[in-house]
């Protein structure tokens, strides 16, 4: 790997950084998606305008992105948009399962030295490791 392709998550994995600090500092808030969004659906209502801010944000950003530099969204996976769908459903119902989402847990968990987070995000790799490789054993990619 060269310096060049390491720049840009260097950079990204900064302000992920940042903002999770932010969020943190100036909310009193762990920015984990799942909670994010779990709590907009179920909180009071003066709960509600800080996390609707937060999502209209990631909306926002992915916009900008997807207006500047559309290769990103392109599906390279070989899976079909239902596929993808549900995989992305199964990781919502498994962050509600496990109490909170990689971003809660692996970004924010790990860096404060949560027992409880440093377990979850080990138990994600190691799933996550172990579907891969049955995926892959399973359509033949594994050789």
């Amino acid at each position: 790997m060269d310096i060049n392709s390491a720049i840009t998550p260097l950079i990204g994995g900064a302000i992920i950084g940042v903002a999770v600090t932010l969020m943190l500092f100036f909310n009193g808030r762990v920015t984990g998606i799942s909670g994010i969004i779990s709590g907009l659906l179920n909180s009071p209502k003066s709960d509600s305008l800080w996390r609707f801010t937060f999502l209209a944000g990631l909306l926002v950003g992915g916009i900008g992105l997807k207006l500047f530099e559309p290769s990103v969204f392109e599906n390279t996976s070989g899976r079909s948009l239902g596929a993808i769908a549900l995989a992305g459903f199964l990781v919502g119902y498994g962050t509600v399962m496990g109490g909170g989402c990689t971003s809660g847990h692996g970004v924010c968990g790990v860096s404060r030295f949560s027992i409880r987070s440093l377990l979850a995000t080990a138990t994600f790799i190691f799933f996550g490791f172990i579907s891969v490789t049955i995926i892959k054993f399973v359509t033949g990619g594994l050789q």
